[in-house]
């Protein structure tokens, strides 16, 4: 058994394993077929609004909405080369949901660096909820 590790150790060693993209680079990519895949929680997408086109998944259903090979399956969750990008509030649990999605397979998941504030500060397009 491997000794504990703290949380910010954590990240930093799942980050390590693949390559976050900044709000910029996430717009860039959806409008070229990235699937942007928001795991906010409900409160907080009603309070900020929501990216439009978005996939919106709960967080506690992310794995089994985005497997491919899965039966609760969303459409959009066609293929393991899709290329998903995990947004939550402010980039640390959507870090930890990227290393869940490469554990399914999903090699090109990713993450927002920064989040959802990180999106909407940079002034990319939100709706209200």
């Amino acid at each position: 058994m491997s000794a504990p590790v703290g949380i910010d150790e954590l990240l930093e060693r799942i980050r390590a394993g693949y390559t976050r993209i900044d709000p910029q680079e996430a717009y860039a990519a959806s409008l070229t077929g990235a699937l942007l895949v928001d795991i906010r929680y409900q409160a907080l997408r009603e309070r900020d609004g929501l990216i439009p086109g978005a996939l919106v998944v709960e967080r506690n259903e992310l794995e089994w909405r985005l497997d491919p090979r899965g039966s609760h399956r969303a459409a959009e969750a066609t293929s393991h080369d899709l290329h998903v990008i995990v947004v939550c509030n402010e980039g640390y649990a959507s870090s930890l949901a990227a290393a869940s999605l490469h554990a399914l397979g999903l090699h090109r998941a990713t993450d927002l660096t920064g989040g959802f504030q990180a999106w909407r500060s940079a002034g990319l397009p939100v709706a209200p909820s």
